[in-house]
Protein backbone atom coordinates (compact mmCIF):
# COMPACT_ATOMS: atom_id res chain seq x y z
CA UNK A 1 0.00 0.00 0.00
CA UNK A 2 1.77 3.53 -1.21
CA UNK A 3 -0.50 5.50 1.20
CA UNK A 4 0.72 4.60 4.20
CA UNK A 5 2.77 7.44 4.65
CA UNK A 6 -0.30 9.81 3.83
CA UNK A 7 -2.58 7.43 6.82
CA UNK A 8 0.71 8.44 9.16
CA UNK A 9 1.01 11.82 8.32
CA UNK A 10 -2.82 12.70 8.56
CA UNK A 11 -2.75 10.76 11.92
CA UNK A 12 0.41 12.75 13.14
CA UNK A 13 -1.49 16.07 12.24
CA UNK A 14 -4.75 15.45 14.08
CA UNK A 15 -2.21 15.32 17.44
CA UNK A 16 -0.20 18.72 17.80
CA UNK A 17 1.72 17.49 20.82
CA UNK A 18 3.39 14.76 19.01
CA UNK A 19 4.01 17.57 15.94
CA UNK A 20 7.71 18.25 17.54
CA UNK A 21 8.56 14.70 18.24
CA UNK A 22 7.97 14.16 14.30
CA UNK A 23 9.92 16.65 13.27
CA UNK A 24 12.32 15.86 15.12
CA UNK A 25 12.94 12.07 14.20
CA UNK A 26 12.57 12.90 10.41
CA UNK A 27 15.70 15.41 10.94
CA UNK A 28 17.92 12.42 12.60
CA UNK A 29 16.52 9.76 10.49
CA UNK A 30 17.20 11.45 7.14
CA UNK A 31 20.28 11.02 5.65
CA UNK A 32 22.95 14.10 5.29
CA UNK A 33 22.64 15.63 1.61
CA UNK A 34 19.20 13.59 0.87
CA UNK A 35 18.69 16.07 -1.72
CA UNK A 36 21.99 14.69 -3.55
CA UNK A 37 20.21 11.09 -4.20
CA UNK A 38 16.98 9.89 -5.54
CA UNK A 39 14.14 9.96 -4.57
CA UNK A 40 15.56 13.69 -3.49
CA UNK A 41 12.60 13.48 -0.72
CA UNK A 42 13.71 14.13 2.84
CA UNK A 43 13.37 10.81 4.97
CA UNK A 44 14.82 7.84 6.52
CA UNK A 45 17.03 5.61 3.83
CA UNK A 46 15.45 2.94 2.03
CA UNK A 47 18.14 0.49 2.93
CA UNK A 48 17.15 1.48 6.73
CA UNK A 49 13.63 1.21 6.40
CA UNK A 50 13.96 -2.19 4.80
CA UNK A 51 16.06 -2.90 7.41
CA UNK A 52 13.29 -1.51 10.47
CA UNK A 53 10.89 -3.36 8.47
CA UNK A 54 12.25 -7.04 8.41
CA UNK A 55 13.25 -6.31 12.42
CA UNK A 56 9.62 -5.44 12.92
CA UNK A 57 7.19 -7.57 10.95
CA UNK A 58 9.61 -10.16 9.52
CA UNK A 59 9.24 -8.69 5.94
CA UNK A 60 11.52 -6.20 4.30
CA UNK A 61 8.88 -5.24 2.54
CA UNK A 62 5.86 -4.50 5.04
CA UNK A 63 4.91 -1.09 5.67
CA UNK A 64 3.67 0.28 9.58
CA UNK A 65 -0.16 1.11 9.91
CA UNK A 66 -0.68 4.19 10.94
CA UNK A 67 -1.48 3.16 14.59
CA UNK A 68 2.39 1.85 14.46
CA UNK A 69 3.82 5.08 13.69
CA UNK A 70 2.27 6.96 16.48
CA UNK A 71 2.93 4.40 18.92
CA UNK A 72 6.60 4.69 17.68
CA UNK A 73 6.72 8.51 18.23
CA UNK A 74 4.66 8.51 21.64
CA UNK A 75 7.61 6.15 22.26
CA UNK A 76 10.65 8.67 21.66
CA UNK A 77 8.37 11.32 22.98
CA UNK A 78 8.25 9.41 26.49
CA UNK A 79 12.02 8.29 26.50
CA UNK A 80 13.12 11.61 25.60
CA UNK A 81 10.67 13.19 28.07
CA UNK A 82 11.62 11.19 30.89
CA UNK A 83 15.73 11.35 29.91
CA UNK A 84 17.31 13.66 31.28
CA UNK A 85 20.09 14.09 28.48
CA UNK A 86 18.12 14.02 25.51
CA UNK A 87 15.94 17.27 26.67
Amino acid sequence: MKRWWWHSACAVARRPEIWRTALHQLRVLTPRRWWARPPYVPGPSREWFAFRMETAYGDAGARPSAEDVMAFLEWCRETRLRSPTMR
